[in-house]
C-alpha cells in the first residue's frame, strides 16, 4: 500500500491525516497548542509549538496506524493564512508569530491605503485589512524596529513548519497572495509595494507552486516523526485554497459554501483581470495559474452558536433546531442580520452590529432559530450574487462545514442561493486538500482534477424549491436594506459598547 499525509496547521490545533490511494482517511490525529493574547486585540503563537505538535502528531500517527514508513510517499501542508513569522539569517525565530485574527494594525492599514492608493487593488487585488501580513510587518517596523533589522525573511505559519522539517525556505502563491506583497496576477513579489515601505525584496522567500516538491525530511526530523528521511515534502497551500482542493473546486464555475465559525463562499476562477473593487478577496489558487474569489461572513456558524448559548444553553443544537421545518420560508416576517462581530463581505465594517427586525408576539424560539439560519445564508448569498454579477454561472454549490449537519439548512441554502447544493460523502477540508497536493505531487494522478474525481464523492443533493426561492428573493431585498438603515445607528451605539 501507498499513502500520503496532509498536515493542516490551524489556529488552535494541527490536524494530520493519512490517506490511501482510494482517498480514504485511514488515520487522523489532532494536537492542540495555546493562543497567546498578551494585550486586548493581540493574537500570537509560539512557532516552536507548531513544530513540536506537528512532530508529535506524525509520530503518533505512524506508531498507532501500523503503516510502514516506507509506505508513505509524500507529505504536504495547509496552513492558517497571513500570520507573520520573522526569522534571522540562521533561521531563528525573532518574536512570536502575529496571527490572522490580531487586530492591532488598523493604523498600518490606513497607512497602506494612503501610500499606495489605487495601486493596492491593482497589484495586490485585496483591501488592506488587519488580518493580512504586510500591516503586521509595518507594525513591527514601527514598534520593534530592532527586530525587523535582524530579519532575513518573513514566513507564513505552514512555511515555517515546513522549513523546520526540510531546511528549505519557500512560499506558495496561494499563501503569498494573502500578504499584500504579491503581484497576484503577475505571480511575483511587488517591488512597488515593498519599496513604498522601505522593505527589501530579499525579505520575501522564493515562490513555488503548491504541488512543487521543496525537499525531503531532515534526518533528525525523520527520526522524531517516525518517517523516512527520503519522504518527499511538497509546498502545500493556504487553508482556504486547500479547502477548495479538498472539496473539488478545481474548474471554472465550481463554487463552495463553507460554514464554520465564519462563512466562506469560494469560486474557482481563471480570469486574472477581473476587478471586484475590493468587495471580495481575489487570491491565487493551489492549482497552477488559477485563482479563487472569496467572500466572507465573519459570524456565520458563530451567530448560531451565540444564539444557542444565549437563548437555549440547556439544549443541544439538534433540540434547538427541532421544528424549524414547520416554519415557512421567511420565519413569519422575522429577519436577522449576522453582523454580531462586524462584517466583511460586501460590507467591510467593524462597527456594524446584528439586528432582529420584525419581531412580534407570535414568534417563538423556533422562529428566531430559523431566522438566524436564514440571515447567515442571506449574508452568504451576497457573495454568490457578486460572483454571478461578474459573469459566473452558478447552478451547483458544494456545501461543507457545520452548515451540512442539518438537512433543513442544506435545503435552505438551495432555496436562497437558487442552486443545487451538493454534500460530500467524506469531508476533511483543508487537510484533505493538503493530502491531495501530496498525491498529485507524488505522481499518483496526472492532474488535481483526476485526483478529486477519484477521492471525492457526492453523498446527497438538494434542489431548489421554486416557491421558497420566490419568497426568499423578495425577502432578500429587505435584508439588503437593513445594513444601510442601521449603519448610522450602530455608529452611534458604538460609544456605549464596553
Amino acid at each position: 500500500m501507498s499513502y500520503v499525509i496532509g498536515i493542516d496547521l490551524g489556529t488552535s490545533a494541527v490536524k494530520t491525516v493519512l490517506v490511501d490511494k482510494d482517498g480514504q482517511v485511514v488515520y487522523e490525529v489532532s494536537e492542540a497548542y495555546p493562543l497567546l493574547q498578551p494585550k486586548p486585540g493581540y493574537s500570537e503563537q509560539d512557532p516552536e509549538a507548531w513544530v513540536e505538535k506537528t512532530l508529535i502528531s506524525l509520530n503518533r500517527m505512524m506508531k498507532d496506524s501500523g503503516v510502514k514508513p516506507s509506505e508513505v510517499e509524500g507529505v504536504s501542508f495547509s496552513g492558517q493564512m497571513h500570520g507573520l513569522v520573522l526569522v534571522d539569517d540562521a533561521g531563528k525565530v525573532l518574536r512570536n508569530a502575529i496571527l490572522w485574527n490580531d487586530t492591532r494594525t488598523t493604523p498600518q492599514c490606513r497607512k497602506i491605503e494612503k501610500v499606495l492608493g489605487a495601486d493596492l487593488l491593482k497589484i495586490a487585488r485585496n483591501r488592506a485589512l488587519e488580518g493580512f501580513t504586510l500591516p503586521k510587518i509595518l507594525w513591527v517596523q514601527e514598534h520593534e524596529p530592532e527586530i525587523l533589522k535582524q530579519a532575513a525573511l518573513f514566513l507564513l505559519p505552514k512555511d515555517y513548519v515546513r522549513f523546520r522539517l526540510t531546511g528549505d525556505y519557500a512560499m506558495d502563491y496561494s499563501d503569498a497572495a494573502g500578504t499584500l506583497l504579491l503581484d497576484v496576477a503577475g505571480k511575483e513579489w511587488s517591488d512597488r509595494i515593498a519599496t513604498a515601505f522601505d522593505l527589501p525584496l530579499s525579505i520575501c522567500p522564493r515562490l513555488v507552486d503548491s504541488f512543487d516538491q521543496v525537499g525531503i525530511l531532515l534526518p533528525e526530523i525523520a527520526e522524531k516523526s517516525g518517517l523516512l528521511s527520503s519522504t518527499k515534502v511538497f509546498a502545500g497551500g493556504a487553508d482556504n485554497a486547500c479547502g477548495a482542493i479538498g472539496a473539488g473546486i478545481l474548474s471554472e464555475g465550481q463554487t463552495m459554501c463553507s460554514i464554520g465559525t465564519s462563512g466562506v463562499i469560494l469560486s474557482y476562477e481563471e480570469r486574472k483581470d477581473l476587478d471586484f473593487e475590493g468587495k471580495v478577496h481575489f487570491f491565487n489558487h493551489g492549482e497552477k495559474d488559477a485563482y479563487y474569489i472569496m467572500g466572507v461572513t465573519l459570524a456565520a456558524g458563530y451567530s448560531l452558536q451565540w444564539f444557542k448559548e444565549t437563548f437555549a444553553a440547556d439544549l443541544t443544537f439538534d433540540q434547538m433546531l427541532e421544528g424549524i421545518d414547520s416554519i415557512p420560508a421567511g420565519s413569519g416576517g422575522l429577519l436577522f442580520t449576522p453582523y454580531i462581530v462586524g462584517e466583511r463581505t460586501p460590507h467591510p465594517d467593524a462597527n456594524i452590529r446584528g439586528s432582529f427586525i420584525g419581531m412580534d408576539a407570535g414568534h417563538d424560539r423556533t422562529h428566531f432559530a430559523r431566522a438566524v439560519m436564514e440571515g447567515i445564508t442571506f449574508s452568504l448569498k451576497e457573495s454568490i450574487d457578486i460572483l454571478r454579477n461578474s459573469g459566473k454561472t452558478i447552478t451547483e454549490v458544494i456545501s461543507i462545514g457545520g452548515g451540512t449537519k442539518n438537512e433543513n439548512w442544506l435545503q435552505m441554502q438551495a432555496d436562497i442561493f437558487n442552486a443545487t447544493i451538493l454534500k460530500l460523502e467524506s469531508e476533511q477540508g483543508p487537510a484533505m486538500g493538503a493530502a491531495m497536493l501530496a498525491a498529485y505531487g507524488s505522481g499518483w494522478f496526472p492532474s488535481l482534477q483526476e485526483c478529486a474525481s477519484h477521492f471525492l464523492r457526492t453523498a446527497k443533493s438538494y434542489v431548489p424549491n421554486p416557491e421558497a426561492v420566490a419568497v426568499y428573493e423578495n425577502l432578500f431585498s429587505v435584508y439588503q436594506d437593513v445594513y444601510g438603515q442601521t449603519r448610522e445607528l450602530n455608529d452611534k451605539l458604538a460609544a456605549f459598547r464596553k
